[in-house]
């Protein structure tokens, strides 16, 4: 019987985190249609799976699940449980409604409003099953009954199957309403499961309640570490999740990695607290942290140092969560301990979500999770005397005040001999404190955080920082470039919009450059279709406005329209400080309007635009919900007889050329494609950018001369590749793994 009681108890345990957590990208893709492609929104999304799972944790410890007693284990409590399953399984639409956005002006707020009313109670009832069964199992006569910590690690099993099995097998397989009947079914199964555990448990039921009075190591108090324990690797996760996918596509296979990691170091640390894995995770930290530090002070966005973020990030989060496991209570403190980890890990979620965004102007929760992490995961040990500090700070403040001083050039040091000098003191500090890192990991953890701190103040191959903010849809930057040539937009490390300001040499002014210059696949179009826009009451849409570029190619005859998402990128551009593109447009009327554009679009009237270009990319990052069929549907029906529809689709890590001509094939439209990636150093020096377009039309005479030019070509489009849908898309098969850099 205990063979059989094992495999029903973690079978029910392992259902509900699988559950939960495959909830987790489904719910995040539902909701990308309404609020964008940004990395903001996944992180969001994670903000409000940890507040389930806090209430799910809460709900077991907090009053609604009663206390330990065979007495009540078929209290209401359980009934609800089990009622409610089954209930919300077979009503449940698990569909977000957009309206319950409406009267939030943060996105963030609207996002987490929509998520609480959509999905809530479902949620709720399956984060509470674990913590339940858990409790069930240890009112049996088991022998483990008293310490059912194998039953977590089934939890995060459970969940970081789900999770790998979401971007692998459910997403290209499944549409979004079959993956939540699916979804449904499973409820209904967890249903019958937890029922199962209640009648096996009340047959297996000790005799009486545990009247031992073992307690936890440490008493109460220990539930603050625990808290800290959990707060930092979470707010760590969400730092690499948006480091990731600011530069690459808010897709959940990007998404589910980091979080499947973090899940994995769960499951390592509470199978082994002391184990040779937690102990080479803690002891590898340090030769992990100090390269990821330089590489993030020099400024390296490849992704070929994607895997050096996650294996640090790796090593942090088991490191932390084998101290964390080491905390463990006796099982009757199971409860109070869960919600411990909950919160902590709610709270690293809602600072990094939520309160980052609104304190600090760049990305900064990152490096301090890497140095707060490290410092954890090594031990923390604090000096007791003036001599103990002065041992650890003093290296660090020597360390960021020759970064410094090295980074900004002070009176040219950088060349000379003595900054040779100088940078040697600095590493030969650095490598010593990281060989030293067990003894002294503060010292360690203020040397890393010297050299971030130092390196954030150098001016990089973006220029002079002029501008920079921050919001929902991340870090935008305004920067000069060092010959004063230029002023440049960036977006994450993506250049958005550039402009001439240095017009000595005879260029032209206001010209568009960088991936809208008349050389290239933009102005090919601009030129071939040129003679059919100069017609009295022409109407000519752009979804992303970045410097406002495009409006350099306006006609006095035109009336132009730019749908923004990001009301930074709207203000930057409009403030003659920076950018001038909008101040000299040329066209009859220019608007801008402010909202995801498949909303916004919607109030446009019907057959009003003879030319729509779709430029919107957050950083490198696609908005899939941009380019589905629905999306192209709702275009066409926006265009006018004879329209045409341009698609920037240049990206350093998707190649987008057949999903261009799998969409057009679907909707039935005539498409051509040019990739113009062959930039000659003197057009770089000028501002120009590779860049890669698509275009659709109805007929292949509505692009005029461009069918005949040499340079477009038909889209290659896979035999096997469906038409993405706003039920169904698959980033997969579209990444690079070789990025192209520009």
């Amino acid at each position: 019987m205990n063979v059989v009681l094992v495999i029903l108890f973690s079978a029910a345990t392992f259902l509900a985190s699988a559950l939960l957590f495959a909830a987790e990208p489904m719910v995040g893709k539902m909701v990308l249609p309404i609020f964008g492609g940004t990395p903001a929104v996944w992180n969001t999304c994670l903000v409000y799976f940890q507040m389930i799972l806090l209430g799910g944790y809460a709900g077991f410890g907090g009053g609604l699940i009663p206390s330990a007693s065979e007495r009540k284990l078929a209290s209401p409590g359980y009934l609800l449980i089990l009622a409610g399953l089954l209930a919300i399984g077979i009503a449940s639409p698990m569909v977000p409604d957009p309206a319950l956005a409406a009267g939030y002006d943060h996105p963030a707020a609207a996002l987490l409003m929509t998520l609480l009313l959509s999905f809530t109670v479902a949620l709720l009832m399956v984060a509470m099953a674990a913590p339940l069964v858990q409790h069930w199992f240890r009112l049996t006569r088991h022998p483990r009954a008293d310490d059912p910590y194998f039953l977590y690690a089934a939890s995060n099993a459970g969940s970081l199957l789900a999770l790998l099995a979401y971007p692998f097998a459910i997403e290209p397989s499944l549409s979004l309403r079959e993956q939540a009947r699916l979804w449904r079914a499973g409820l209904l199964v967890e249903a019958i499961l937890l029922a199962a555990c209640a009648v096996v448990a009340l047959r297996e039921r000790r005799r009486r309640p545990d009247s031992g009075e073992v307690t936890s190591t440490g008493g109460r108090p220990y539930l603050g570490g625990c808290l800290i324990l959990a707060l930092v690797p979470s707010s760590w996760l969400m730092g690499v999740t948006t480091y990731l996918t600011t530069d690459l596509a808010p897709m959940p296979m990007l998404w589910v990695v980091p979080l499947a990691l973090y899940l994995l170091s769960f499951i390592i640390a509470f199978a082994g607290p002391n184990s040779r894995f937690v102990r080479l995770a803690s002891g590898s930290l340090p030769m992990l942290v100090l390269p990821l530090a330089l590489v993030m002070g020099a400024g390296f966005v490849h992704a070929a140092w994607i895997p050096l973020h996650l294996l640090t990030f790796f090593a942090g989060a088991v490191a932390c969560h084998g101290a964390l496991a080491r905390r463990r209570p006796h099982a009757r403190d199971l409860g109070p301990y869960y919600v411990a980890i909950a919160f902590g890990g709610l709270l690293g979620g809602v600072f990094n979500a939520i309160v980052a965004p609104l304190i600090f102007d760049r990305i900064v929760e990152y490096p301090m999770a890497i140095v707060v992490g490290s410092l954890l995961g090594i031990g923390v040990t604090i000096p007791s005397t003036r001599r103990g500090w002065r041992v650890e700070v003093v290296p660090p403040l020597i360390v960021l005040v020759i970064a410094t001083m090295l980074v900004t050039d002070v009176g040219g040091l950088s060349d000379s001999a003595v900054g040779g000098l100088a940078l040697v003191l600095a590493s030969g500090l650095g490598v010593l404190s990281m060989v030293k890192a067990r003894q002294r990991p503060l010292r360690f953890a203020l040397v890393v955080a010297a050299v971030l701190a130092a390196t954030g103040l150098t001016q990089g191959k973006a220029g002079r920082l002029l501008h920079i903010e921050r919001d929902f849809f991340g870090v935008v930057r305004v920067t000069e470039d060092e010959r004063g040539m230029f002023r440049r937009l960036f977006h994450g490390s993506t250049l958005h919009g550039q402009e001439r300001i240095n017009f000595d040499k005879g260029a032209n002014a206001y010209e568009p450059l960088t991936y809208f210059t008349r050389s290239g696949p933009i102005g090919d179009l601009f030129r071939m279709i040129g003679p059919r826009l100069k017609k009295a009451g022409t109407r000519v849409g752009v979804v992303g406005l970045g410097a406002g570029t495009l409006a350099a190619y306006a006609t006095p005859a035109q009336r132009w329209t730019f749908y923004e998402i990001d009301p930074a990128i709207v203000r930057i551009a409009r403030d003659p400080r920076y950018f001038t593109y909008l101040e000299h447009c040329r066209a009859e009327a220019l608007d801008v309007v402010v909202g995801d554009a498949r909303l916004r679009l919607r109030e446009a009237p019907d057959r009003a635009y003879d030319l729509l270009i779709l430029d919107a990319f957050s950083s490198d990052a696609l908005p899939v919900h941009l380019v589905t069929r629905e999306a192209i549907a709702l275009y066409r029906s926006k265009l006018a007889e004879g329209g045409v529809m341009a698609f920037n689709i240049t990206n350093r890590y998707l190649d987008l050329e057949p999903m261009i001509g799998r969409q057009a094939l679907d909707a039935g439209l005539f498409c051509r494609v040019r990739a113009d990636r062959d930039v000659k150093p003197e057009e770089r020096e000028g501002g120009k950018q590779p860049s890669i377009w698509g275009v659709m039309a109805a007929d292949s005479g509505d692009l005029g001369g461009l069918t005949d030019d040499s340079g477009w070509h038909a889209p290659g489009i896979g035999a096997d590749s469906p038409a993405w849908t706003d039920e169904r898309s698959d980033l997969l098969r579209s990444i690079r793994w070789r990025p192209i850099v520009r």
